[in-house]
């Protein structure tokens, strides 16, 4: 199945955008994912200079490039965290962590994935990719014990916060697309479930698939799939190698950092990890996904110059994987 491979520019947000899109050219993707932080893609600007939005779009145009989906991970996450601290400062503009107060924090952050919709209507992209933040990831653990009205409580607010952001995608014709994830609201299947119900299952929010967290907490990635056909607005393809097993290793990673061998889960390039690479592709092709397939490309042991453009190779020989019957067909002709 035919379908455009793009590179997502949040791991290259030190570097200039045209140089990102220098890169990818060169490397042969058919356009980006753009990462709403660095100078990348900026939200206040894109809505308040009018020239903003076509010379972004020029510069793509100049290196063959095309866009079909802009992410906002970083201000989504503190639109309904139940904690605001600075671990949020470090990733937020200024002009949204303000003073710190953590409700102010959290009202600046929804007014600016509402204003997302609006930058990503004017770029003409229909799909902004993101996270939540959550209300209750603070209780995963389920020590002190967690009475299930708080849970109740949690995906309530949660919906309340966003249901105002999803009117205003619902106005300009844009979805949100979460990114199923630890510390969001939605992080494995049946919170999934619970996160769409608690939105009454509104178009205007759909999800993200990334494989590499799900293969963390021992998720199947292709059933997820299958099990969320009709809500799968995005693909990311990140790869997970899991290294439990010498008793010390555990998957929870004891705060070390990114890329340490003590760790008992890492990213690695996309086709060297554990996702069953073609399971998944099959599972996409199944449910008839047509959108764009964006490598995040994250591996920490790896340039990422050499990575990059590997990584796209892989992806494209996924890519030729033919749909359901599609290869009987092409042989025996269609009944």
């Amino acid at each position: 199945m035919t379908r455009p491979i793009t590179l997502f520019t949040g791991q290259w947000a030190d570097l200039p955008f045209e140089e990102v899109c220098r890169l990818a050219a060169g490397w042969g993707y058919d356009g980006l994912e753009i990462a709403c932080w660095g100078d990348h893609f900026e939200v206040d600007k894109a809505l308040a200079d009018d020239s903003y939005v076509p010379r972004r779009l020029e510069i793509l145009e100049a290196h063959g490039l095309e866009v079909w989906a802009i992410s906002n991970h970083l201000v989504g996450q503190a639109v309904s965290d139940h904690l605001i601290d600075e671990r949020h400062r470090a990733i937020l503009p200024a002009r949204i962590w303000g003073d710190g107060e953590p409700e102010g924090v959290r009202r600046r952050a929804a007014g600016e994935i509402a204003d997302t919709a609006r930058a990503a209507a004017r770029l003409g992209v229909g799909t902004v990719v993101g996270f939540t933040g959550s209300p209750i990831w603070h209780t995963v653990a389920m020590f002190p014990p967690v009475p299930a009205s708080v849970i109740e409580d949690g995906y309530a607010g949660f919906a309340a916060r966003w249901n105002p952001i999803l009117d205003v995608f619902d106005e300009v014709g844009v979805r949100f697309a979460l990114e199923v994830h630890p510390s969001e609201i939605a992080y494995d299947h049946h919170t999934t479930v619970a996160t769409l119900a608690a939105v009454g299952r509104r178009p205007a929010f759909g999800l993200n698939w990334d494989p590499s967290h799900m293969l963390w907490q021992q998720l199947d990635p292709a059933d997820f799939i299958l099990d969320f056909a009709d809500r799968i607005y995005h693909v990311d393809c990140k790869d997970t190698r899991i290294r439990c097993g010498d008793g010390r290793r555990g998957r929870l990673s004891s705060h070390l950092p990114w890329g340490d061998p003590r760790r008992g889960w890492d990213f690695v390039s996309t086709g060297r990890g554990d996702v069953p690479w073609e399971d998944c592709f099959r599972a996409l092709n199944a449910i008839g996904y047509d959108g764009p397939i964006s490598v995040e490309w994250e591996d920490a042991g790896m340039d990422r110059l050499m990575g990059a453009p590997e990584a796209l190779a892989y992806v494209r020989g996924l890519n030729a994987i033919t749909p359901p019957g599609a290869a009987f067909d092409a042989v025996f002709g269609t009944p």
